[in-house]
C-alpha cells in the first residue's frame, strides 16, 4: 500500500483539483491531506508551490501543475521529482 501526502490548504481550488487528478489515479488507496496552514514546518517550503504531492518514503514530490500523467509516472517511479 502507498502512503502519499497531499500538501495544500483549506479553500484552495488547485487543491481540490489536485486532490481530484490523484484519486482519479489512486482510487483505492488513501491519500492523506495535509493542510499546511496547521502545520509551521510544512509552510516555509511549500507555502507558494501548493499543491504538492509527496511521497514520504522516497522524499519525492511533485508540485503543480500536473496531470492525471504525471501522477501516474510520479507514482510508478518513472516520473520527474520536481515540477515548479
Amino acid at each position: 500500500m502507498m502512503h502519499l501526502l497531499l500538501l495544500g490548504t483549506a479553500g484552495c481550488h488547485l487543491c481540490e483539483e489536485a486532490e481530484a487528478i490523484v484519486k482519479q489515479c489512486l482510487p483505492n488507496e488513501a491519500i492523506e491531506l495535509v493542510d499546511i496552514a496547521e502545520q509551521e514546518h510544512w509552510q516555509a517550503d511549500y507555502a507558494i508551490r501548493i499543491p504538492v504531492l509527496y511521497d514520504p518514503t522516497t522524499q519525492k514530490e511533485l508540485a503543480w501543475w500536473f496531470d492525471v500523467a504525471d501522477v501516474k509516472a510520479f507514482i510508478e517511479g518513472k516520473g520527474r521529482a520536481i515540477r515548479l
